[in-house]
């Protein structure tokens, strides 16, 4: 897919007035990005060495993968319906991770938070967006 097929399409659909610039949404992935992946990291050691449940693990595995899926869905696929469950999926494994690395490093935990703020908007953007469109 050439990159202004994506882009037309997405430009056509009806979103809120409050719609980031892909600019701004770019900006902030790529603030967020390191953070989350150096949670993980430290998810995978401290998993490895025994010092976290392999559950915790495995939740962050999920959030990878389904993050990592998004943006195909959304944009190569171009299905909105599943872009919202996955983001979803994407919101509920960031808290689930959240609540379940608390007892074991509240630094880890807290991490997240910026995270889980973003992804809480975005959330609510490709819901509405959804629910526009569809």
């Amino acid at each position: 897919m050439r990159a202004t097929d994506w882009k037309t399409w997405y430009d056509h659909l009806h979103k809120p007035t409050w719609t980031p610039s892909g600019r701004t949404i770019g900006i902030i992935w790529s603030i967020l990005y390191p953070i989350i992946i150096g949670v993980f990291i430290a998810i995978f050691v401290r998993t490895g060495a025994g010092q976290l449940p392999w559950y915790i693990l495995a939740i962050a595995l999920v959030n990878a993968v389904a993050n990592a899926f998004f943006t195909y869905i959304q944009f190569r696929l171009k299905n909105l319906m599943l872009a919202s469950v996955d983001i979803v999926i994407v919101w509920v494994t960031i808290v689930a991770s959240g609540i379940l690395l608390w007892p074991h490093s509240k630094i880890l935990a807290l991490l997240l938070l910026p995270y889980l703020v973003w992804v809480s908007i975005a959330s609510t953007l490709q819901l509405s967006i959804t629910k526009m469109n569809v």
